[in-house]
């Protein structure tokens, strides 16, 4: 059997996007899954916290992490709060292109020092809605993410906004996600069905777990429901791998 008759794993890679799977272009149905994934992060993010920090990551690249990050700060916003949605991936940035906006200044510039007004980056979709987009890809991306200088500059957002979000590299990819670990509230992982490998899946999962990374939920992109409407979007507040990791390490903590 040649290469060319052997069934080919389905690539979103050739996809082009469609507008309605952004923001306020949103179908009924997408917008009623991203609403329920806002309101799950209020059990899940730790009680209190003024400004939760929440990385959106994946285990490798076309899951979707971009798009999720884009919806669920758009529904956060929609709600009243005060968010900025940063691109966190310095290596291929997409929240510029989806957002139809500048990609420099942005995130790199403040990291390097050079100062900017949040106005610059203030949506025009919803006023209390701010995007930072990457900014100019920079030669030592894991570097500026771990840096003093980003938790500096996220201490000072924190004081300004009521949610953060960090669209971040998949984490199987580079360790970028990883770097950032011990600044963000929690961490959530998309997931494509019909296209994201258990094995990613597991990889990813034990790589969050060995930082030490909360695991807020995941996301799963693309799922099919049978019988229902619902069936572009389908969120889960624990997916069975990371259900499978916490009873394991619950088990060895007993022993």
């Amino acid at each position: 059997m040649g290469l060319s008759d052997k069934k080919k794993k389905k690539s979103p890679f050739s996809v082009v996007e469609d507008p309605k799977t952004l923001h306020k272009n949103l179908e009924f149905t997408a917008t009623e899954q991203y609403k329920l994934l806002r309101t799950n992060l209020d059990f899940t993010l730790p009680e209190g916290e003024k400004c939760p920090v929440i990385g959106v990551t994946s285990s490798v690249r076309s899951e979707g992490k971009s798009t999720t990050s884009v919806n669920l700060a758009y529904v956060l916003a929609e709600r009243g709060s005060r968010v900025l949605l940063i691109d966190g991936d310095l290596r291929i940035p997409s929240i510029a292109r989806k957002m139809q906006i500048d990609n420099s200044p942005g995130l790199t510039d403040l990291l390097m020092g050079r100062g900017s007004q949040m106005g610059e980056f203030q949506s025009s979709i919803l006023k209390n809605w701010f995007i930072l987009p990457s900014g100019n890809i920079p030669p030592n991306p894991s570097e500026l993410l771990g840096s003093r200088r980003m938790e500096t500059v996220l201490k000072g957002l924190k004081e300004v906004f009521n949610y953060i979000i960090i669209d971040l590299p998949p984490v199987n990819i580079v360790s970028d996600a990883l770097s950032v670990a011990s600044m963000i509230s929690g961490m959530i992982v998309v997931i494509r069905e019909d296209y994201t490998e258990k094995k990613d899946v597991e990889r990813c999962f034990r790589q969050l777990s060995l930082s030490n990374v909360k695991i807020l939920g995941c996301v799963i992109n693309g799922a099919k429901l049978e019988g229902g409407s619902y069936g572009k979007y389908k969120k889960y507040k624990y997916y069975k791998y990371y259900r499978y990791e916490r009873d394991s390490g619950d088990k060895r903590s007993r022993k």
